[in-house]
């Protein structure tokens, strides 16, 4: 693509279908390898510090990087029935907002729920979502992802 605006929406579209695609596969994917697939190996997913006292979901690390740790992070996630097929948990993103930074780099903002149960499902927690991307051979990976919860 040889004009600016159209990679730019294109590059902007890519990553709005990564951040959905994963939060479809943290809730219903029987394995994680394609949700894995969408990270960097050297990626990071944290809790701001400001809200590290507000985390109640018993993670003993607030901080975890790589792939492979992400990885262990999420399967523990799933034995302990937080995510994952067969809990009626949902990840629900919005208000997403994408910025192509430079050529290989991007950024988003978006706000998210964490909604679980059946009847009725409720929205547990609430927070923000502070995303950085990255370009790879394989297209836009998600490089580090803050992650904020409010109270409630």
């Amino acid at each position: 693509m040889d004009d600016p605006i159209t990679r730019r929406l294109a590059d902007e579209s890519e990553i709005r279908n990564l951040v959905a695609r994963l939060a479809h596969l943290a809730d219903f994917a029987p394995v994680l390898d394609e949700y894995l697939g969408y990270f960097t190996e050297d990626a990071v997913w944290e809790y701001s510090e400001a809200s590290r006292a507000m985390v109640t979901d018993g993670r003993p690390g607030l901080r975890v990087e790589g792939r492979a740790a992400i990885a262990a992070d999420r399967q523990r996630l799933r034995g302990v029935g937080f995510q994952g097929p067969g809990t009626n948990t949902f990840h629900v993103n919005t208000t997403l907002a994408v910025r192509v930074v430079g050529e290989d780099e991007a950024e988003a903002e978006s706000y998210w729920l964490f909604v679980s149960g059946q009847d009725p499902p409720q929205v547990q927690k609430i927070g923000r979502y502070r995303d950085r991307f990255r370009r790879t051979a394989g297209g836009w990976k998600l490089a580090h992802r803050e992650v904020t919860p409010n109270a409630m």
